[in-house]
């Protein structure tokens, strides 16, 4: 069984490339040929460092930050997602839900709350060996006796684990199905930012974040630019996501309004710097918020506004990615315009 280790998401990421360039199968799938390694686990060392950076075309910083938003928040609704990607529904459904979302399956989808659940029990027993979250739910994602799914949007991430070991938060994520290209960086994102939110709510420390992929793959034309990957220098993320639970849940509540009043409808200059600055949170989170303002400035057509606000984050890995992708949209400060200039699409 193939295992790798590093400090960083990026440093397993490029391990995981190396993995399916060497060491793969071909195999058939539904959605085309892909080269597949089956039974791949990983450790990072560093959850808080979580942000693949080497990957051409550069992720999606402000879509990965939107997705734990709407997990925390327990959404299933598709169209904020779709806002921030509008490629989504070619991959997961074109329906006003998404049937598989993370949000959904862990706080309400089982008739609880598994967040609260999960934070109830550790708090009483730190040293439980129980708390496993599950989302792949057999009732609605078995397939049909046919063969077909029963839904565009099925779970690749079966469940989470979760211990306290030595003051810290350990966490462990199964997945059946795991796209090396467009969904890793982003899967690693997702479930280190929920193991550094429920750490801040237990008072505990972040500790391993442990992943495992039945089926490690990368489809067939994305080979050759996922095996041109660059090799840079990656910025370190100094921000923390670790609030005592009442606290969190309002930062993260209020980031969801931000959200969705984001995609309602476009905004002047003064609302998105306004709507990019959480007051009553710490940077951490007025840095997240920037990204996400950023990136639906330039949705809207206002690039110059899109790097006044990111021109005040002040966490070096969320700008590098923030220019990174920027650089992969072509976007650039028009000169000498205010919110006028159009840039290429999505």
């Amino acid at each position: 069984m193939p295992a790798f280790e590093g400090i960083t998401a990026n440093e397993v990421w490029r391990k995981a490339v190396d993995l399916l360039r060497k060491e793969s199968a071909v195999q058939a799938s539904r959605g085309g040929e892909t080269k597949e390694a089956l039974h791949v686990a990983f450790e990072i060392h560093d959850p808080i460092q979580r942000w693949v950076v080497d990957r051409l075309p550069a992720v999606s910083v402000a879509f990965a930050i939107v997705e734990v938003i709407g997990i925390l928040n327990g959404r299933r609704d598709s169209g904020y997602l779709n806002f921030f990607n509008p490629r989504l529904p070619e991959f997961a459904g074109k329906g006003t839900e998404y049937h598989g979302a993370y949000g959904h399956r862990l706080r309400s989808n089982l008739g609880f709350d598994q967040l609260e659940r999960a934070f109830s029990v550790l708090m009483r027993d730190p040293n439980s060996r129980q708390i496993v979250l599950q989302v792949w739910d057999g009732t609605q994602d078995f397939p049909q006796n046919d063969g077909r799914p029963a839904a565009p949007d099925i779970p690749c991430n079966l469940c989470s684990m979760l211990k306290i070991r030595n003051g810290k938060l350990e966490w462990a994520q199964i997945m059946r199905s795991n796209d090396l290209f467009k969904g890793l960086p982003y899967n690693i994102v997702q479930f280190t930012c929920l193991q550094e939110v429920v750490a801040g709510w237990l008072g505990v420390g972040v500790g391993h974040y442990a992943h495992f992929s039945d089926s490690l793959h990368l489809y067939a034309d994305e080979v050759e630019q996922t095996y041109r990957h660059d090799d840079v220098p990656v910025e370190p993320n100094t921000d923390s996501l670790a609030l005592p639970r009442e606290k969190a849940d309002r930062v993260w509540q209020e980031m969801n309004h931000r959200v969705d009043r984001l995609v309602n409808s476009p905004l002047d200059r003064a609302a998105y710097l306004d709507m990019s600055v959480i007051q009553e949170a710490p940077v951490a989170f007025s840095n997240l918020m920037r990204v996400v303002v950023a990136d639906a400035a330039w949705r809207y057509g206002h690039v110059d506004v899109a790097f006044d606000v990111m021109a005040g984050c002040t966490n070096r890995a969320l700008t590098q990615l923030w220019e990174r992708w920027a650089a992969r949209k072509k976007a650039v400060r028009p000169f000498g315009a205010r919110g006028s200039e159009r840039v290429q699409s999505a």
